[in-house]
């Protein structure tokens, strides 16, 4: 059969078919339906012959379903309950009763931007579950471009072509010191300040860590690195513990406990880090995943 010629029944068709097949009646059709009977039965005559067959033998009182109406009523209200179907799936997913939402986000930025929001979303959508991929700096990216997750949330090092960002937080590069420290007592301090000092930060190439070493030694600054981190809790015990400074995101110092902390922030240079919400170039949002990054956004206005 040529597919270009095949019928395909509308479903104002289906339904006035169904109507009528239950009632026997256009008129009590009709009145179901909430249309008029010439509207029923324009239904019922384009359905018989785009099927090539009679549906029902006409009599003065009623309507009598022939074999091919009582075969075609099964496969009628087949399409009719998941048309029916689709259509109360959808409106759940769109009003946020049930569905899914991802995301990826370092373990560090989790800790940062996540447990507020997502009490703040389970409270208000609670048929939704989250689903959280928590990952190296160097890995969200991909997860994104691979579709693995609705979003990510981190510092890209590069945009590239398939991927928009949208700033969520506003960082900069502080150093974090404890409050006897002779440096707590500064209001702000440049990278020249920390010549001999000794300092705290993350493992070479990862997280903050090469923006960290280009812009010390723009400012002609060779830091007095003395212990490498992979996770910032990590070096802010150190901090607490009176091990070293620390050099971190302001966000993330300053949303943990303070605990006799000093957080001041670098300057000359000044380095912003802005974090993002990242997503696949051309895909839209579904609306979980909209809703959470709006939670995350209402929980930390002011926290950079």
């Amino acid at each position: 059969m040529n597919v270009e010629n095949r019928f395909l029944p509308s479903m104002r068709q289906l339904r006035a078919f169904a109507a009528v097949y239950h009632l026997r009646k256009v008129s009590a059709a009709a009145e179901q339906l909430s249309v008029t009977q010439s509207a029923v039965s324009l239904s019922l005559r384009q359905l018989e012959d785009g099927l090539g067959a009679r549906l029902f033998d006409r009599t003065t009182r009623t309507l009598k379903p022939t074999q091919a109406a009582h075969e075609a009523i099964v496969l009628a209200e087949r399409i009719l309950r998941d048309a029916e179907s689709l259509g109360a799936g959808t409106l759940e997913l769109t009003q946020l009763r049930r569905g899914r939402v991802s995301l990826a986000i370092t373990p560090t930025l989790g800790e940062l931007l996540l447990p507020g929001a997502v009490v703040r979303f389970r409270e208000r959508y609670p048929g939704i579950h989250i689903d959280v991929h928590d990952c190296a700096p160097d890995q969200f990216v991909a997860l994104v471009v691979g579709e693995q997750v609705d979003f990510g949330i981190g510092v890209p090092e590069q945009a590239g072509a398939d991927v928009d960002t949208v700033t969520l937080v506003r960082d900069h590069l502080a150093v974090v010191c404890p409050v006897a420290h002779p440096l707590a007592a500064r209001a702000r301090l440049s990278w020249a300040d920390l010549a001999e000092q000794p300092v705290i930060t993350v493992r070479p190439g990862y997280g903050v860590r090469p923006l960290i070493d280009a812009n010390a030694a723009r400012a002609g600054v060779r830091l007095r690195v003395v212990h490498e981190v992979t996770f910032l809790s990590t070096a802010l015990w150190m901090v607490r513990a009176g091990m070293a400074v620390a050099i971190m995101p302001a966000a993330y110092a300053r949303a943990a406990p303070p605990d006799a902390l000093v957080v001041r922030p670098l300057t000359a240079p000044r380095v912003s880090r802005d974090i993002c919400v990242v997503t696949k170039r051309g895909r839209t949002l579904p609306p979980s995943a909209q809703a959470l990054v709006a939670d995350i956004r209402a929980t930390q206005r002011g926290v950079a």
